[in-house]
């Protein structure tokens, strides 16, 4: 797929996810990816865990009872950071901003590659399923599950959402220009 017509067709898929596996090498691609993402200073402080394991899958899948992707994913990627990041500039930390550069970076690949995710993480903040699934992979104490991509082949094409036109979100020179 063409790069800009991959960034327009991406889109958060929750539907269902046919038999099909996905391919161990394809799944290389994505994380390299994630892993080639910008972060600041150059710092790297995304981790990922790429969860193929059958039982695995189906154990963390049964924990959403409401997101068709989530509960029909062949893999899961898990996203790591720090738990107590380190400030890196002026006092401040970038995890957050390089784990999104990361799972964005991701998500453009998957949608390439005809696979279909949907980026998880306010769930993860609810009822304790980041620390579950932390333990679940055997994440030390010092990372905390940040986002989660359940990955798989969609039933229906994926096409993204209509977006509302470039003159009413950017403009030249200054806002509202």
């Amino acid at each position: 797929m063409e790069f800009f017509d991959t960034v327009v067709n991406r889109h958060s898929y929750r539907g269902p996810f046919t038999d099909q596996e996905v391919n161990p090498d394809d799944l290389r691609k994505v994380v390299q990816a994630g892993l080639d993402a910008p972060s600041g200073m150059n710092k790297q402080t995304t981790g990922f865990v790429i969860v193929t394991d059958p039982d695995l899958v189906s154990r963390i899948a049964a924990m959403h009872d409401s997101n068709k992707a989530f509960q029909q994913a062949k893999v899961f990627i898990v996203c790591l950071v720090d738990a107590e990041p380190e400030k890196i500039y002026a006092g401040c930390h970038f995890q957050i901003e390089d784990c999104s550069a990361a799972v964005e970076n991701m998500l453009l690949a998957i949608a390439a590659m005809g696979y279909a995710s949907v980026w998880i993480d306010g769930w993860l903040r609810t009822d304790g399923h980041a620390e579950t699934i932390g333990k679940l992979l055997g994440a030390p104490d010092d990372k905390v599950v940040q986002i989660i991509l359940p990955i798989g082949v969609p039933t229906y094409p994926v096409r993204g959402p209509e977006k509302q036109p470039f003159e009413q979100r950017a403009w030249f020179n200054s806002y509202g220009g």
